[in-house]
């Protein structure tokens, strides 16, 4: 990224303002049954400037960050939020400050791979894949790399560099049973560049053995039977539930634009076991996948501890909606790209471990089902979902049974919290996918497993 010192421009603000250099640099290599499919890189920089005035937003931004372009961004920003304030008339309030200074570079220490070693790498997965796992009929390899480096400086003190990367790798197999596909995809990685996390292929393997074994479990397997059951939801099931149908609805924005949430303030809308977090940066002494220090708007980042033993105790804020509930600002204000706008979005949300051990949780269960991984989903303001499961085993007398196929889950999160009657005492986090909200960005989800009643899907 092209350095900056962004405390010389600070002359230039006459109204609140953030001033933020960004690039991202991302990379994708897509193997299919031993053929590069797929191999390109890209970057994509730029200045952007925020300036609030009298209650309205002015925002600009460009590709060329040098001296000349960077006034312009702030001038540009300062003239639209003083003439949408003219126009607007709205009465005018302060926003909260929570100011600091942070700089945090998660960049690798080891020596980088070249973009040709690492589709050696790919290819030497896809290869042990074809050798080794006699039923799988087709294989899919996909790894995108994305490195998030920002500077921001804001009128009232802030002073923030992170360089924040993500490694993934999405594996998909697919065998045939009675002349039916059946498809079972995987992701690995997480927080890291990719020397970090894959410096051989052979840190894959067992997990790969893993995800083979399932998805032959899965083809032999049945269709669940519908209706009400009893189930126990592992870390990623429980992660996408607590993202999508629950931390949606206490993002302060949503909030104010009818989110159900808004109507529980303080009252129970889950069983005293469940106590549900968006962390900022690290959970139980450990980093968090998505490690947020300060927000793009310049604000310390702080845990915001959404539901508190079934009580729901907080919204997620940015400076703006902390305003308006007259609430602390807890650093939820980020922005995908140089040219996106920060908006309220999660961190890391989790529901924090029990005292279950989860071998007793399966134990406990009569009749019902282990749901283990879900595809995707959706959920709305009212906190309603469902959501696919692509991977699950039945539970008979307390006993794992046989595997089943693809299935789904539906309900109103906010009821099937209250039917948790069990967490486990461990915590799993993933970090596989984008949040999609008016513009993707990285998150974190998981916690431990639940178990609860929930609608599921049969054939």
């Amino acid at each position: 990224m092209v350095a900056v010192e962004l405390g010389t421009y600070t002359d230039l603000f006459s109204e609140y303002t953030e001033l933020r250099v960004q690039e991202n640099r991302i990379m994708n290599v897509t193997v299919v049954n031993g053929d590069v499919m797929g191999n390109s890189r890209s970057t994509g920089s730029g200045v952007s400037a925020r300036t609030f005035s009298k209650g309205t937003w002015g925002f600009a931004s460009n590709p060329v960050i040098d001296d000349e372009n960077i006034r312009k961004v702030i001038g540009a920003a300062t003239r639209n939020s003083q003439f949408l304030a003219g126009r607007e008339k709205r009465t005018g309030y302060t926003l909260p400050s929570s100011p600091g200074r942070s700089s945090e570079d998660f960049s690798t220490k080891k020596k980088r791979f070249s973009q040709k070693e690492i589709i050696e790498f790919m290819m030497e997965i896809d290869g042990r894949i074809d050798e080794k796992y006699s039923r799988v009929v087709s294989r899919t390899s996909v790894l995108q790399l994305l490195d998030m480096e920002k500077s921001l400086v804001t009128s009232d003190g802030s002073s923030v560099y992170s360089m924040i990367p993500r490694t993934l790798l999405y594996i998909s197999l697919s065998t045939e049973h009675d002349g039916e596909p059946v498809q079972l995809f995987n992701a690995y990685g997480s927080l890291g560049q990719f020397e970090d996390l894959f410096l051989t292929p052979e840190v894959l393997y067992g997990r790969l053995d893993e995800h083979y074994e399932h998805l032959i479990r899965k083809a032999e397997g049945v269709h669940p039977d519908s209706g009400m059951k009893e189930c126990i939801l592992d870390a990623d099931l429980a992660g996408i539930l607590s993202h999508e149908a629950i931390g949606h609805t206490t993002e302060a924005d949503i909030v104010r634009g009818g989110s159900v949430a808004g109507d529980y303030m303080d009252q129970q809308v889950a069983s005293p076991l469940v106590t549900l977090v968006d962390f900022a940066n690290r959970a139980l002494g450990e980093i968090c996948p998505v490690p947020v220090f300060m927000d793009d708007e310049g604000t310390v980042a702080e845990d915001a501890v959404l539901i508190d033993n079934g009580i729901l105790k907080r919204f997620m804020h940015n400076k703006e909606s902390a305003a308006y509930f007259d609430a602390r600002p807890t650093g939820n204000a980020r922005a995908y790209k140089f040219s996106d706008e920060p908006i309220i979005r999660m961190r890391n949300t989790a529901i924090l471990p029990g005292k279950s051990k989860l071998e007793d949780m399966i134990a406990s269960v009569d009749d019902g089902y282990y749901l283990m991984k879900p595809s995707n989903g959706q959920a709305d303001s009212t906190s309603e979902f469902m959501f696919g499961v692509v991977q699950g085993y039945e539970i008979k007398k307390g006993r794992l049974g046989r595997a089943i196929r693809d299935t789904t889950i539906s309900g109103v999160a906010f009821d099937m919290l209250k039917t948790v009657t069990a967490v486990s005492d461990d915590m799993k986090w993933t970090n596989g996918g984008m949040c999609g909200k008016k513009q993707p960005i990285p998150v974190g989800m998981g916690g431990p497993a639940v178990k609860c009643r929930i609608n599921i899907g049969g054939k």
